[in-house]
């Protein structure tokens, strides 16, 4: 077999993770051809339908992508569902090399009585909902006026701000219209944040925290019974800026006159409250009781037995996402990730499969911020192409192996579209997302806004197939 012809690579996953792995890819001496696959009929991932509107800044990481697909020298290819239109067998028939990069977008389990009951919600199905992401209904049942979020990290500042805000502060965003609606007509009163450590412990960033304080009629109320610093948390403030911002911004809402906070809703910060369980009646979600936890110095906490329940009807549960398993190819059901050494992903004997690798959150779990990603695909894009120049560690191709890795039977780019073809595929490639995203611009314009997203699926597909 030659190595004359360039080396094909498919990515399953176009979120940032996979496009970054592209990008990286494109930009190393191999000749490559890359070809990005996506499950949705629109590309971006996690900052299409995992950030919350209202955070522009963030989404802006969307026009570097678009840069990267615009170029023409990396294929999207949409609405394409890999383990249903297609599996590992199949690509190996037309890729030398297939990156995962599928991310993690259903919740942590969180082990704690009453988990299962009516009012009891994931954040990540949450916030698909009001991110207008095809896949899930267009209603939530938002009648409950006092709330709990259980999370200490930027998810959960995410959900509790887009559960206290006024819809009409939403207006100016991508928000959909039924969004909008059901936000407008929440009852909501008093949004609850618990975190399980203390101040020093919390996950958010110090922008996100800030913006809190900044969202209009929504007043932020701390307790000074939760402020308590160990020496792991003196430590950890001394040693991380980004600790000590969080730390002021916090310990200075403490300052704030109770009297002088006269808003229509509360947004409140408990730290050193372990969920213990939630709550219910006929079925239902009436209350959260939380332990009270004291930090051992170290920055850990353990329980007291001392118990709090909180009046909540509803409970939102942003303790972390977790990935989900693909078939054919292994994954640790422990760490939620596709089993891999360093983006090789490797059998149940350690041994790396020849040709597959992982990146992105399915490969090191969801920590770390979206611009972590690049970092990450650097590291498997690297062992790829150890891989197949045989140069490097455990490298798969021999020095001198003229092939250079190239074992797809079907490597014309044109084989792989008639194979989805055959199977029905409604493919949406750059092109045709480009009219998508020109139409939902052009739904924003006459209010003002970047865009209005469009999300019932089918309406997508007509979009961009220049059906509708």
């Amino acid at each position: 077999m030659s190595s004359t012809r360039p080396l094909r690579v498919a990515i399953v996953g176009a979120g940032p993770a996979g496009i970054y792995a592209a990008d990286i890819l494109s930009k190393t001496d191999l000749d490559v051809s890359i070809d990005l696959f996506e499950r949705l009929p629109a590309p971006f991932g996690l900052v299409r339908y995992g950030v919350a509107p209202d955070h522009p800044r963030i989404k802006q990481i969307i026009t570097a992508l678009h840069r990267v697909l615009s170029r023409g020298d990396v294929r999207l290819l949409g609405n394409v569902d890999y383990g249903v239109d297609l599996k590992l067998d199949d690509l190996r028939q037309f890729y030398d090399a297939v990156i995962f990069s599928t991310g993690a977008i259903k919740d942590h389990e969180l082990p704690v009585p009453g988990v299962d009951l009516e009012g009891s919600y994931g954040a990540a199905d949450f916030v698909s909902w009001y991110d207008g992401h095809p896949d899930v209904p267009r209603t939530w049942p938002l009648e409950a006026k006092e709330v709990a979020v259980l999370g200490a990290g930027n998810v959960a500042l995410d959900v509790a701000r887009i559960l206290a805000k006024h819809a009409d502060d939403l207006l100016p965003t991508e928000i959909p219209a039924n969004v909008y609606d059901t936000l407008k007509s929440s009852p909501v009163t008093d949004v609850h944040v618990f975190a399980r450590r203390g101040p020093a412990q919390v996950k958010f960033s110090p922008l996100e925290l800030r913006e809190l304080g900044h969202v209009p009629d929504v007043d932020i109320v701390v307790y000074p019974e939760d402020y308590d610093f160990d020496d792991g948390s003196m430590a950890a403030i001394e040693s991380s800026n980004q600790t000590k911002q969080v730390v002021k911004t916090l310990t200075d809402w403490t300052l704030v006159d109770p009297a002088t906070q006269k808003a229509s809703r509360r947004l409140h910060l408990h730290f050193l409250h372990a969920p213990a369980e939630i709550l219910g009646e006929d079925g239902k979600v009436v209350g959260l009781r939380t332990e009270r936890t004291a930090l051992q110095g170290d920055g850990t906490v353990k329980g007291t037995g001392e118990l709090h329940d909180w009046p909540v009807q509803a409970v939102y549960r942003a303790v972390g996402y977790f990935g989900s398993p693909l078939p054919e190819i292994p994954f640790d059901e422990l760490k939620g990730v596709i089993s891999n050494r360093e983006g090789r992903v490797v059998d149940l004997d350690g041994e790396h499969l020849p040709g597959v690798y992982a990146t992105g959150w399915i490969k090191r779990g969801p920590v770390g911020l979206i611009g972590h990603t690049k970092s990450d695909a650097s590291e498997t894009i690297r062992h790829l192409v150890e891989d197949v120049t045989g140069v490097g560690d455990a490298g798969d191709v021999a020095t001198g192996d003229l092939a250079g890795g190239r074992t797809a039977t079907q490597a014309d780019p044109q084989a792989v579209l008639d194979f989805l073809a055959d199977r029905g595929v409604d493919v949406v490639e750059w092109d045709d997302f480009v009219l998508l995203d020109e139409h939902e611009k052009s739904l924003g314009e006459p209010h003002g806004r970047e865009r209005v997203k469009v999300v019932p699926r089918e309406e997508m597909l007509d979009i961009a197939k220049r059906r509708g």
